[in-house]
């Protein structure tokens, strides 16, 4: 069973980046297409970005198709987001993500893996 661990997460200013990383651990198979979502408090989970395996095809949602980038390191097992421009809203706890599958996907209820989250707060 792989396990994801996100780390990263912390308090920044608006305007600044951040880069968060999520390890693939254990035994199993990391060829899987992975994600990152978000959870802002009294909101639903949503998308942030997604990346398939090996890594030629990524997805991002409206709010983070300018601002973020989503990468892998596929001899680490290893999946990062760098965050840039970050806004207030940005605030959330952000989760790392797995699916059973090598295609990119973009809706949580496609993901099986789930990690602990990384808290990401941003003042003005």
């Amino acid at each position: 069973q792989v396990q994801l661990v996100e780390s990263g997460g912390g308090l920044v200013q608006a305007g600044e980046s951040l880069r968060l990383s999520c390890a693939m651990r254990g035994i199993g198979s990391t060829s899987l297409a992975m994600g990152w979502f978000r959870q802002s408090p009294g909101k639903e989970r949503e998308f942030v970005a997604a990346i398939s395996w090996p890594g030629r095809s990524t997805s991002y949602s409206k709010f983070a198709k300018e601002r973020f980038t989503i990468s892998r390191d596929t001899v680490a097992h290893t999946v990062d987001l760098q965050m840039g421009c970050l806004k207030p809203e940005d605030t959330a706890v952000y989760y790392c993500a797995g699916r059973a599958s090598q295609a990119i996907a973009n809706e949580e209820r496609d993901f099986v893996l789930w990690g602990q989250g990384t808290q990401v707060t941003v003042s003005s």
